[in-house]
């Protein structure tokens, strides 16, 4: 079955870094754009990157670029975000997701196919 499992989590200083990653498996991976969302206390499961399938185009949302980024391993079947120059308002629960798409990376959740169960990343002031 279809899975999708996240990695790497855990508490950090401000300013520090952390890589999480995720690991997929049950179906071609080579076919969908990845993503990386997050959902903070009492908010919104949000947007964070996404990479589409070859991993020549990404995305990012403003308040994470430059301090973050995607990448995939088509061979392993895996996505990693890696962050830098952590903030506090990053602490949330990363989720990993997967979308067949053909041409674009979308940055509403309802697009995605396939889900992770989250990773908590905590960024301590």
């Amino acid at each position: 079955q279809v899975q999708l499992v996240e990695s790497g989590g855990g508490l950090v200083p401000a300013g520090g870094s952390l890589r999480i990653s995720c690991a997929a498996s049950g179906f071609t991976f080579s076919d969908y754009a990845m993503a990386w969302f997050r959902q903070g206390p009492g908010k919104e499961r949000e947007f964070v990157a996404g990479i589409n399938r070859s991993g020549a185009g990404t995305l990012y949302a403003d308040s994470v670029k430059g301090r973050f980024t995607i990448s995939r391993d088509s061979d392993k079947s895996m996505v990693s975000l890696q962050m830098v120059s952590l903030k506090p308002e990053d602490t949330a629960v990363y989720y990993c997701a997967a979308d067949r798409t053909i041409v674009a990376i979308f940055t509403r959740p309802m697009e995605y196919d396939y889900w992770g169960q989250g990773t908590q990343v905590t960024v301590s002031s």
